[in-house]
């Protein structure tokens, strides 16, 4: 086919399809990595698909809409430089300059090697930093973001990318994509940032045949997702356009949020010049599928117009498909639309989702943590009503800590079929039961940490499980196991279901480690000190917190925090006070004997964890105090690194649950 003809072939596709710009968008870049197009043909074919996006005013699609004024959502699109090239004066002249492409070099030093991705600021390339290249860097690639066409013409383009550039930068975080610079080149206006590999989750979700994933793959890309955005808005930022084409899976199975280039101070400081200077709001850019009531009616951002998109794409994960399809969420609350729950969705996940579709800001989750806490303290339920998921998630940066067993070095048989009948007489005809199928069962119960012995026919279980969990029905599913007579749950100590979060993540160590024979040498060892109420578990308001160690058998580094029922977490050691952490093989110390640490509010259900590593869990000090969500996913990653290096069972876990009231 002709150029001419292919062209003309072209807008008559585009013309016919106009909710599929932002797809096409994509497939020309994923054509392009494939199998380079000549380079009059891409850009020709980018630049009429982008135009296409920038005219694009019909609210329900993914595409990011950059208008003239705020809360215009309908009505003139922008002037579009390069639909002016006969005549027209456009904001660069009658005659714009060239648009370097692929193949050609910013500023003598990045050279665009394939385009990566497009978004309603920019179109992303992936780059060849010379300069690392000459400094023999072995990461000389870099990610440049570009101007769009149609978002170049605007006044306050050039403030906009700066702002993007310095909000980025402030946003240092595992979760959120690196920036790293400013720059233009002629009338190119760049930014460059961390290069990914990987694709955006809207590349996932779009994919033909998909229709939801379990809830265990779901946890893990919704937490990493909310971390990044409780980071920002715990600096005072509201991402403004969180939908799936800006969250990026790496390959290496991490979680990315990008673009914050419209995020808007929500927390606006008088000392703040830049909130007086320069609005990215008044860029007018959002997402209609994505976006809050609240955003399409310009209103001042707010944290929960975030959680309304993260819940948004929670449930296309969930379920293949748009909690209101498709439709902005102006649309879906004049109708009066109520999502379906999810098949198999646990009704306390279920609540956290439909408080974060709320289509009434007041009525919406106020804050990420708490959508997460709702969201990540169950699973999906089969008909048996056991959890369907090995636990309850991964907290964070592509790290399955929460899967014990095949991360972790165990791959247990698969549990045979529940017998209908009462379990067989232990006689000496029948054989013992078998020690993979118990771990097997007790696998794939949320919110639990347990382990199993086994003498001749009769099963004890030991370890921590949520107070909500079903005890009574799993005792009686491992009674049902072929050549067990008796189960024993004397062992096994209740966790409030508020913890659940700082199990999943530290439990598979747990498990492990005995599975490994790491507390049968000798093991660790958490208690609360003193007598009377102490020794039960409980403290008063005044009282100090004092805890006696026992370190394993092997030289280790000892951390231990304290969880308590606001979702914060504190650490005892190392501290100010107390930086060296290490300890000697079996060595036994208590923590706080010098009254550093008294119980105060707030009261309730708290939970020590006790870990030993053999290398440091941190390099530098942690705060004294931070908030829960944040610090797990940091540590489940440090663990998954240090599991990686030096085996399963390297990690000696040990939990205290215990109770705090007023005095």
């Amino acid at each position: 086919m002709q150029q001419p003809d292919f062209f003309a072939q072209l807008d008559r596709v585009l013309a016919g399809a106009p909710e599929s710009a932002g797809l096409l968008l994509e497939m020309l870049s994923e054509a392009h990595a494939r199998k380079p197009l000549p380079r009059e043909v891409y850009t020709e074919v980018q630049q009429r698909i982008e135009r296409l996006v920038a005219a694009r005013r019909q609210q329900g699609g993914d595409d990011t809409f950059v208008q003239t004024r705020p809360g215009a959502h309908h009505g003139h699109t922008m002037r579009d430089p390069s639909l002016e090239r006969s005549g027209g004066e456009g904001p660069f002249g009658a005659e714009p300059e060239r648009m370097k492409g692929v193949g050609e070099t910013l500023n003598g030093r990045f050279v665009l090697e394939e385009c990566i991705g497009f978004g309603g600021m920019g179109t992303v390339y992936k780059a060849l930093d010379l300069r690392k290249l000459e400094a023999a860097d072995r990461k000389p690639y870099i990610a440049i973001k570009v101007l769009n066409v149609q978002f170049r013409g605007h006044p306050k383009s050039l403030i906009a990318l700066q702002r993007e550039a310095r909000k980025a930068q402030a946003l240092a975080h595992p979760n959120i994509v690196s920036v790293y610079d400013f720059d233009r080149d002629g009338p190119m206006v760049y930014l460059t940032m961390e290069y990914l590999q990987g694709k955006p989750l809207s590349q996932l979700l779009r994919a033909p045949g998909f229709a939801g994933m379990p809830y265990a793959d779901t946890l893990r890309i919704v937490t990493g997702m909310a971390n990044a955005l409780a980071y920002a808005h715990g600096h005072g930022f509201v991402h403004c356009d969180f939908k799936p084409g800006n969250v990026f899976l790496t390959d290496a199975g991490n979680v990315k949020v990008i673009d914050f280039g419209i995020a808007r101070v929500f927390q606006k400081a008088e000392e703040d010049v830049d909130v007086t200077v320069f609005d990215a709001g008044s860029l007018g850019a959002l997402t209609p599928a994505y976006a809050s009531p609240e955003m399409l009616e310009n209103r001042d951002p707010d944290p929960r117009d975030d959680i309304f998109a993260l819940a948004c794409i929670t449930y296309e994960l969930l379920t293949g498909h748009h909690p209101f399809n498709r439709l902005s969420s102006v649309q879906a609350r004049g109708a009066g639309m109520r999502p379906q729950r999810p098949s198999g969705l646990g009704r306390s996940q279920w609540q956290a989702l439909k408080c974060g579709l709320a289509l009434e800001r007041e009525a919406r989750t106020p804050t990420v943590a708490r959508f997460l806490d709702g969201f990540g303290t169950g699973g999906m339920v089969s008909r048996h009503g056991l959890a369907a998921a090995a636990a309850i998630g991964v907290l964070g940066v592509g790290v399955l800590a929460a899967v014990a067993w095949h991360v972790l070095g165990r791959t247990p048989e698969a549990a045979p079929p529940l017998a209908a009948s009462a379990p067989p007489a232990a006689t000496a005809t029948v054989a013992a039961p078998s020690a993979a199928a118990i771990d097997a069962a007790l696998a794939g119960v949320p919110c639990s940490a347990l382990v199993a012995a086994v003498r001749a026919h009769a099963v004890e279980v030991q370890g921590f499980l949520s107070k909500e969990g079903d005890r009574d029905g799993l005792k009686d599913r491992l009674a049902a196991l072929p050549g067990v007579s008796t189960v024993s749950f004397e062992r096994v100590r209740e966790v409030d279901p508020g913890q659940c979060p700082v199990l999943s993540v530290f439990g598979p160590y747990w498990t492990a480690y005995r599975q490994n024979g790491g507390q049968a040498a000798g093991g660790v060892a958490l208690r609360l000190a003193g007598t009377g109420a102490a020794a039960k578990g409980v403290l008063t308001g005044g009282e100090s917190l004092v805890l006696d160690v026992k370190a394993p058998a092997s030289a280790s580094f000892l951390s231990i925090d304290v969880y308590s029922p606001d979702a914060g977490v504190a650490h005892l050691l190392p501290n100010a006070l107390a930086l060296d952490n290490r300890a000697a093989p079996h060595a036994t110390r208590s923590i706080g004997g010098g009254g550093e640490w008294a119980i105060g509010k707030p009261f309730g259900a708290e939970l020590a964890v006790l870990v030993a590593t053999p290398a440091p869990l941190f390099d530098t000090l942690r705060p004294e105090t931070e908030p829960r969500a944040g610090y797990l996913v940091e540590a489940a990653a440090r663990l998954e690194r240090i599991r990686a290096r030096s085996g399963a069972g390297s990690v000696a876990v040990e939990f205290l649950p215990f109770t705090t009231k007023a005095r």
